[in-house]
């Protein structure tokens, strides 16, 4: 009956019934509506080895991999409701407009590089892993996992005046948004470790997912220009400004992994499930 009532409505209104409160599902894109094609996304955590795996990229001829772009925080606002009405008259919403700018910043900083294909990195991205989907139905993924209490560590030695649980706090923030993502989407996951130890085997398997032939150019970043390095854009530290790729730190030790950050390590093969628990350590998980 819905339907059938449905159907009549929309050929002599234009609109249809549905239930109050129920989110209005949006149309996917149409096909060439967008300018980007083919798009990828590291989807990680902060403190990840993420800035390492933007300038390996970015160093291929054919890839541009822009500084953090912080989609998440670019948004339209709709500010009456005849703007509102006009919207719907349409088919259109604030989510598509947001969407359409998306699309244009990249495809402009995709143009300004002169390149064939964008990677975009920026840690923020793994809250908007559907998002990013519904924007470009052809994007693509890339999980970049790193040892967790690894990360917890990096992100320590920027931001000292935090305290042991708030760090972890945000740290499992991060990563249980890209396990979760992981978890949904389909894509290709690359461990910082790897990437540090072997960037050549690593990078050759990023460059078969991505669709393009590997480049030895790609290891020696430090001959090209990846724009600035300062806080907000990506890692600005001393072993990035290296320019070649270093190795990276042994493993932390199973007993050393405190309480809260053992389930997101496990999960991702850090931790064996028969592994000591650190005793004396707390924290809360979001």
């Amino acid at each position: 009956m819905k339907r059938a009532v449905n159907a009549t409505l929309q050929r002599l209104t234009g609109y249809q019934l549905r239930k109050a409160g129920a989110p209005v599902r949006r149309q996917p894109p149409a096909s060439g509506s967008r300018l980007l094609t083919r798009p990828a996304f590291v989807l990680c955590t902060v403190r990840s080895g993420s800035t390492l795996l933007r300038m390996l990229l970015d160093s291929h001829s054919q890839i541009h991999a822009p500084h953090e772009v912080h989609l998440r925080d670019f948004g339209v606002e709709v500010r009456s409701k005849y703007a509102e009405r006009s919207l719907a008259e349409m088919r259109l919403d604030r989510e598509e407009l947001e969407h359409v700018l998306w699309d244009w910043m990249l495809h402009q900083e995709l143009a300004r590089a002169g390149k064939r294909l964008l990677v975009n990195k920026t840690p923020s991205d793994v809250f908007i892993a559907d998002r990013l989907l519904e924007c470009w139905p052809d994007a693509r993924f890339i999980f970049l996992l790193r040892h967790p209490l690894a990360i917890a560590r990096s992100r320590h030695e920027l931001r000292p005046q935090d305290s042991a649980e708030r760090n972890h706090e945000m740290v499992l923030r991060y990563a249980d948004a890209l396990e979760a993502a992981r978890a949904k989407h389909p894509g290709l996951t690359v461990r910082y470790e790897e990437l540090a130890a072997d960037p050549a085997r690593v990078t050759r398997e990023l460059c078969a997912f991505l669709g393009v032939e590997w480049e030895e150019r790609m290891l020696d970043y430090g001959r090209f220009e990846h724009g600035n390095l300062r806080a907000g854009l990506g890692d600005w530290k001393d072993r990035i400004r290296a320019g070649k790729v270093l190795p990276p730190a042994p493993l932390p030790a199973p007993d050393e992994v405190p309480a809260d950050l053992r389930p997101i390590a496990a999960a991702w093969g850090y931790l064996p499930t028969s592994a000591p628990s650190r005793t004396g350590t707390s924290g809360t998980r979001s």
